[in-house]
């Protein structure tokens, strides 16, 4: 399934104005679901993100080496401080705060390259991610999620009305695999995904159980 949505991902014409570097495939690694997604990483091609939330500290400068060898996008969840010293971007969780964002957004005007992500749910997030001059946001969930069961998922319609008006590049989160991914617009700036990651090729489950939202 990662292959397949790694196919969809080449296929996207992200809006002019996007970042010509910007990540078309993001890891969300998970304290829950994923929480070791080194393996994940090193599979994944030149140029896409991994995003290391709730993780343990070992686990995280273990991504930072592999990021470096394979040339991938590093960002650290909700600290600052902690992006800094590992030379990665910082993605912003919806609804709630991340340490060492001042000093951030500083380093980001004096350094090139530092990515800033954001997750959203909705028009609040999406507002959010434009003050704050995100280079992407992470807006979720698309289709409902086993992170989330139950909850109720904001379909490729709704998803692309508040894409369309963000204002930012937006990145599909929540429930995909590459036959979903290819029913969102083709100018969608990328896709994310945890376990659709998680696992060797041809050991992928389900849609349902193998990809994720969150934030």
């Amino acid at each position: 399934m990662a292959r397949t949505l790694e196919a969809a991902a080449r296929r996207l014409k992200p809006r002019i104005g996007a970042p010509g570097d910007l990540p078309r495939l993001f890891l969300l690694g998970d304290p829950l679901r994923l929480p070791d997604p080194r393996a994940a990483a090193a599979r994944l091609p030149p140029g896409a993100a991994v995003v290391a939330r709730g993780l343990a500290p070992g686990v995280v400068a273990g991504l930072a080496r592999i990021a470096r060898r394979h040339r991938l996008h590093l960002l650290v969840a909700a600290e600052g401080r902690l992006a800094l010293r590992l030379g990665a971007g910082l993605h912003l969780p919806d609804r709630r705060g991340s340490t060492g964002l001042p000093a951030f957004l500083l380093a980001r005007r004096r350094r090139r390259g530092l990515l800033l992500t954001a997750a959203a749910h909705g028009r609040a997030g999406l507002a959010r991610a434009r003050r704050i001059g995100a280079d992407a946001v992470l807006l979720s969930p698309v289709f409902p999620t086993a992170s989330h069961p139950g909850a109720p998922a904001l379909g490729p319609w709704a998803w692309a009305a508040l894409a369309r008006r963000a204002g930012r590049p937006v990145v599909a989160l929540g429930g995909l695999d590459g036959a979903k991914a290819a029913r969102l617009p083709r100018w969608t700036a990328g896709f994310a995904a945890i376990g659709a990651f998680g696992q060797p090729p041809g050991q992928g489950g389900s849609s349902g159980a193998s990809t994720a939202s969150g934030g």
